[in-house]
C-alpha cells in the first residue's frame, strides 16, 4: 500500500516539470522508483537532450539507495549507467514499481533503450501516464509486457500526463510557441530587472534550446536586450523582432552576436519556418501573438514597482502547473480561449 502524500505518478509529474521547456527535441519526461513498502526511494527526469532518460536517472539513485552504493552515482553517460545496473544489479530491483510519465523507449538511439534496461533488471511492474506519440520511440508498452512485466496505464494521472507531454507533440507537427513574461505582484512589468537570478538562469536555458526568440521592436529600443544564453554558457539562437518600423541602432547588443540571424518584420509568418519559439514581451506582445501561443509562462516576483501593467481583463488562464524559482513564482499556463 502507498504511502500518504502526493501519487509516485504526481511526483514524477512535478518533477518533470521543472524542465519543461528545457529538453528540446525530447520531451520532460520524470520516473519514480517505489519499493515493496510503498515508499519513493528515488525520483529522476530527464534533464537534457542527449543525457540519461528519467527511467536512468531514476534507477541510478535507486540502486544506490537499496544497495548502499554510490559508485554508480559517478557515472554520467546513459550507455555507463545502462551497463553498471545490468551488470550488477543482483534483482535488487525485483519487488520494486516505476511510475513513468511517458512510455519507456523501446528503441536506441542516442540512449539505450529504457524498456529494455528495465526487462533486464526484472523489475515487475511498472505504472505509465502516456503512450509515446513518436513511432520511432514506442513500443515499449509492448515489449515490456511481452517478457512478462505488469504495465498498466495510470487514469488518475492521464491529464495532467498529457499536459506535460503537449510540447513534445506540437512541435513534431507544427512550431510551438511559448510565450513568456515577468511582473511583480502588483502586476507591473517594467521598470529594470524583476524576477530573480534562479528565474533568469531558467530563462536562459529556454534560450539555448529555443530556435527562434520573438521580441517587440519598443522593448528592443528600450531595453537594448542581447538575448543570449551566457547564464548557461548556452549557444545562439535567431531573433524576430515583430516591428513595422525598421530601423534599429545596430549598436544593441542582439545584433552582434555571431551566427545568429536577426530579422525584423510586422508580422509573425517566420515563426512557421521554426520549431521552439519563446516569445519575450509584455502587453501589446500579449496581444499581437495570442493567435500563435500555445502556453504561457510566468514567473511572479515578491515586490512591487513599475507603472506599466497587463490590462486584459478579459483573458483567463488555466494553471499547467507552478512551482518556485529562486524567489519567484513560476506558473505554466494555457489560455482558455
Amino acid at each position: 500500500m502507498l504511502l500518504h502524500g502526493p501519487s509516485p505518478m504526481q511526483v514524477a509529474i512535478d518533477s518533470a516539470w521543472e524542465y519543461q521547456g528545457l529538453t528540446f527535441p525530447n520531451p520532460a519526461v520524470g520516473c519514480s522508483v517505489v519499493d515493496e513498502h510503498g515508499k519513493i526511494i528515488a525520483v529522476g527526469v530527464h534533464e537534457k537532450a542527449g543525457e540519461p532518460h528519467a527511467e536512468v536517472h531514476a534507477l541510478q539513485m535507486a540502486y544506490a539507495v537499496l544497495r548502499d552504493d554510490s559508485t554508480v552515482l559517478a557515472l554520467s553517460s546513459s550507455a555507463e549507467i545502462h551497463d553498471f545496473l545490468i551488470k550488477n544489479h543482483n534483482n535488487v530491483f525485483v519487488d520494486c514499481t516505476l511510475y513513468v510519465t511517458l512510455e519507456p523507449c523501446a528503441h536506441h538511439g542516442k540512449t539505450p533503450s529504457c524498456a529494455r534496461l528495465i526487462e533486464s533488471l526484472g523489475i515487475r511492474k511498472v505504472v505509465v501516464g502516456h503512450k509515446d506519440p513518436n513511432a520511432e520511440a514506442a513500443g515499449g508498452i509492448e515489449l515490456l509486457r511481452y517478457s512478462g512485466c505488469e504495465v498498466t496505464m495510470d487514469d488518475d494521472c492521464k491529464s495532467r500526463a498529457a499536459d506535460l507531454i503537449r510540447p513534445f507533440i506540437t512541435w513534431q507537427q507544427k512550431p510551438y510557441v511559448t510565450f513568456k513574461w515577468a511582473q511583480r505582484l502588483d502586476g507591473t512589468v517594467d521598470g529594470g530587472t524583476i524576477s530573480s537570478h534562479t528565474s533568469r538562469v531558467h530563462v536562459h536555458a529556454m534560450r539555448d534550446v529555443s530556435d527562434l526568440i520573438v521580441i517587440g521592436g519598443e522593448t528592443v529600443r528600450t531595453d537594448r536586450p542581447t538575448l543570449d544564453a551566457r547564464l548557461v554558457d548556452g549557444g545562439v539562437c535567431d531573433v524576430l523582432i515583430y516591428s513595422r518600423e525598421k530601423e534599429f541602432d545596430q549598436s544593441i547588443p542582439l545584433f552582434n552576436i555571431e551566427g545568429r540571424k536577426v530579422y525584423i518584420d510586422s508580422s509573425l509568418d517566420r515563426i512557421k519556418a521554426y520549431r521552439n519559439i519563446l516569445i519575450e514581451g509584455g502587453p501589446a506582445m500579449f496581444e499581437a501573438t495570442k493567435d500563435v501561443v500555445d502556453s504561457y509562462l510566468c514567473f511572479v516576483a515578491p515586490k512591487s514597482g513599475g507603472t506599466i501593467r497587463f490590462t486584459n481583463t478579459k483573458d483567463d488562464f488555466r494553471i499547467l502547473h507552478s512551482q518556485t524559482s529562486g524567489s519567484d513564482l513560476m506558473l505554466w499556463m494555457q489560455r482558455n480561449k
